[in-house]
């Protein structure tokens, strides 16, 4: 393939070839092309040097193809209506019909709200579609995109590169879950009481610091760290550990064990705003706006958690 590449061959001049062929003549050519009879005339011969045959021969008042004319209008023509029909026809989306598969990445909180609803939108609107889904957090979820390792990412992030677009879905704080049978908060809920109880807590680092940690600078009895908000629920149930956590989280995993219960923290940490994010190459991606709008949807609905 680089052979091919490393020929000396303008591919204008093939446009050139074909709408001569077609007209039939120079000036005819030349009117259509908007170039003059010279520009066309030195296009032919370089093309005629370049394939190293004549591709016309003078016919009465005109110009008639040879059989190496014939041969390349005959291979030319259709590859250049196929490239003028994809540089000039948008693309076509069908969600109907479409078999694209999308890479996701999601944040371990949101995967859990998002996933059900949005794979319920597929099989409604694009059954043929698939999704690839990939862990995505903060550390990471720029190179993911970067990379192309993912082709649209819900999670929180800092700084990304100017190459990434971003989307607010919304902002949303963190509550205090536990298992009332065995941890009793109490109605006076003091920073105190808080500090007293031990914590399973989620660090992405795989150390004993989380969002308390590192937001206020207390340090918490942390009785276990788990890296992802997967395996809060399994812990705090049956347990006296408190576990610190986003209230979309919080009121999915009450959902599947409606023992447990939330309260307000006794102090303030408000996280990080959930975005959207995408690369500034992908924007005009019709399949992949399709799953920004509905991931944006489902987001921003009423109640994006059960």
């Amino acid at each position: 393939m680089n052979a091919l590449y490393e020929k000396s061959l303008d591919l204008n001049l093939l446009r050139v070839f074909v709408v001569v062929a077609e007209a039939g003549s120079v000036t005819a050519a030349a009117a259509r092309l908007y170039l003059t009879q010279p520009a066309v005339s030195a296009a032919l011969r370089r093309l005629t040097e370049a394939v190293g045959a004549p591709l016309f021969v003078r016919s009465g008042r005109g110009l008639a193809l040879s059989a190496r004319g014939r041969r390349l209008l005959a291979t030319a023509r259709p590859h250049l209506e196929a490239l003028v029909e994809a540089a000039l026809s948008p693309a076509a989306f069908d969600p109907g019909t479409s078999e694209r598969t999308v890479r996701l990445g999601l944040s371990d909180a949101s995967e859990s709200w998002l996933l059900p609803r949005l794979l319920e939108v597929l099989a409604r609107e694009a059954p043929r579609m698939r999704l690839v889904v990939l862990p995505a957090q903060f550390r990471n979820v720029g190179a993911l995109l970067s990379t192309s390792a993912v082709d649209v990412a819900m999670t929180v992030a800092d700084e990304l590169p100017p190459n990434i677009r971003r989307l607010k879905l919304f902002h949303e704080g963190f509550v205090c879950l536990y298992d009332p049978r065995h941890a009793r908060p109490g109605k006076r809920f003091t920073l105190e009481r808080y500090l007293e109880h031990e914590h399973v807590i989620v660090s992405y680092n795989g150390d004993l610091r989380g969002v308390v940690e590192d937001a206020l600078g207390l340090q918490r009895k942390v009785r276990v760290s788990i890296p992802s908000f997967h395996g809060v629920g399994d812990l705090v149930e049956g347990s006296a550990l408190l576990a610190t956590v986003p209230g979309m989280v919080a009121r999915q995993v009450v959902a599947l064990r409606p023992a447990l219960r939330t309260v307000k923290l006794p102090f303030a940490v408000e996280g990080s705003p959930l975005e959207l994010f995408w690369r500034v190459t992908s924007e005009d991606d019709e399949a992949l706006r399709f799953i920004r709008e509905h991931v944006v949807r489902i987001a921003r609905s009423p109640g994006p958690s059960p």
